[in-house]
């Protein structure tokens, strides 16, 4: 759903010189005269945060609506819809650390060092994003088309969200301020979560998606009237699909334009006088021998892919499984709502009865919700309760990771204390896993649909392909949701003793 939030921040800490990153650990300086406080003003800050927007509509949108536009807009094959899906996900994972160590070689501009490839992403990215939402001519060469545009835009918003990240320590020198724009650029990506959800549910659901029905006997020139009006009605739902496109097109670049204009890239005074950092693979190694971590990801790729299972095929879901075919969006919408509203509320609990509780609990709470729409039939009431049921969850799975990332890595430092600078290694590999593993979600789960029979554009599915469909949404992310908590119980790090190394550490540095 949300597209992992805080990976990007971790990752882009790799682009920051060694020195920048233990400065925190230098002996203090012989007293001078006291610097002002840098401020940023509250306008500086909503510029920043604006920024964030980008990247959390887009990926909202292509999360839940680009398999069943492929489907039964553009009318792909499942096969292809399933190879273009598996791809552009996996694609996604690998540009991030090769966009990251691009930026890095970076030399500094009049623009500043990152800002220009936010500035020169931004018009490119539009145009792919504006093209993966248009039905070509040519139907042969379709799905060549929707990979080519999918992997493209891909590509450019990590251009554009990469360095974004990276802008954080760039602000301001003042910690406390750059803590304080996080804290507005996180409450911004989560209204952008919400956003992308509802304009591109909301204006998509008001054209009538036309489908075949099973034509038994019907005269010939019945079939031709209605083959006129579904191609007249299909026209439609790609041009809402295109008018969909163009408002969020707009709102990536309205919020590119504050970025730009609202915050400046200030060039930090350590630049010049750099460590020799760690080697990458060297790294690598120490992070992936540090068993929390590894026990830490396994348990989240599993609850990571349960939810993933969920967002891919929800839209497919409603529309034949339960047949809420004119509902899908608004159920949408609550899903996030829910989830946006609940998020404080986790951040409350888990500072109050410790993070494995809230995985618990919060990861947990969809299981019987998600059995109660296994078992039941089509009912819109039950199926709205589920899915504000299903907010709640998804805010903690939004959350949790986020917030033990930085215990694991308190621990590592505790039993590595020469090793500094691996914080972007455990932050990007755990994207880099996540976004992979939604793109084998994806490419499966449409598969499956593929050997069952899926009838592109049917009003209704065979009921293989609707069990399939029950499945993929409700079953199979019940198991993996056990799975991943089963897990959990061989990850280390609870209250306890995430207070030991918090002590530990203070008395370290």
């Amino acid at each position: 759903m949300a597209k992992g939030e805080g990976s990007e921040s971790g990752s882009a800490a790799g682009l920051l010189p060694t020195r920048i990153l233990q400065g925190a650990e230098r002996p203090a300086q012989v007293k001078k005269e006291p610097k002002k406080k840098q401020q940023l003003s509250i306008c500086n800050k909503l510029c920043y945060a604006v920024g964030g927007a980008p990247y959390q509509v887009t990926g909202c949108a292509l999360g839940f609506f680009l398999q069943i536009y492929l489907l039964d807009v553009a009318q792909v094959d499942p096969f292809s819809a399933s190879i273009i899906l598996f791809v552009g996900r996996a694609w996604d994972a690998f540009t991030d650390p090769l966009v990251g160590f691009c930026i890095s070689k970076s030399s500094w501009t009049r623009l500043g060092r990152l800002m220009p490839w936010i500035i020169f992403s931004t018009p490119l990215a539009i145009i792919a994003y504006f093209l993966i939402w248009f039905v070509p001519d040519f139907p042969r060469g379709q799905a060549l088309w929707y990979l080519l545009f999918y992997c493209l835009f891909e590509t450019l918003v990590t251009c554009f969200h990469v360095p974004y990240s990276a802008l954080t320590m760039f602000i301001s020198t003042e910690q406390s301020e750059r803590d304080s724009a996080t804290a507005y650029r996180m409450t911004v990506e989560v209204l952008g979560t919400v956003l992308g959800t509802a304009i591109q549910g909301q204006i998509v659901g008001q054209a009538d998606t036309p489908c075949l029905q099973d034509s038994n006997g019907s005269a010939l020139a019945s079939e031709g009237t209605n083959h006129t009006q579904s191609a007249t009605s299909l026209k439609k739902t790609q041009n809402a699909y295109l008018l969909a496109a163009g408002v969020i097109a707009s709102i990536y670049v309205i919020c590119a334009v504050i970025l730009t204009l609202g915050v400046r890239e200030q060039r930090e005074p350590y630049e010049t006088q750099q460590a020799e950092p760690m080697s990458f693979f060297r790294g690598l190694r120490l992070v992936m021998s540090h068993g929390p971590y590894v026990k830490l990801i396994a348990g989240f790729l599993f609850t990571s892919l349960a939810f993933m299972l969920v967002e891919g095929n929800f839209a497919l879901f409603c529309t034949y499984t339960l047949g809420f075919r004119n509902e899908f969006q608004n159920l949408l919408l609550a899903i996030m709502l829910s989830a946006t509203f609940t998020i404080p509320i986790w951040q409350w609990f888990l500072t109050r009865f410790g993070k494995k509780t809230a995985v618990y609990i919060g990861i947990s709470s969809a299981v019987p919700f998600l059995i109660l729409v296994a078992f039941m039939k089509s009912n819109l009431i039950i199926t709205y309760v589920v899915a504000v049921a299903a907010g709640i969850s998804v805010a903690a799975a939004f959350l949790l990771p986020w917030s033990m990332l930085p215990d694991v890595i308190d621990d590592f430092h505790l039993k590595q204390p020469q090793s500094h600078g691996t914080e972007p290694i455990f932050f990007s590999f755990y994207v880099f896993f996540t976004k992979f593993a939604s793109g084998v979600s994806l490419g499966i789960s449409t598969l499956s649909l593929d050997f069952a029979g899926y009838q592109t554009r049917g009003c209704s599915q065979p009921a293989r392909v609707q069990f399939t469909l029950k499945m993929l949404v409700t079953i199979a992310p019940i198991v993996l949701i056990l799975l991943g908590l089963l897990l959990f119980k061989l990850y280390p790090i609870d209250e306890e003793k995430r207070r030991e190394n918090k002590k530990a550490l203070q008395a370290l540095r």
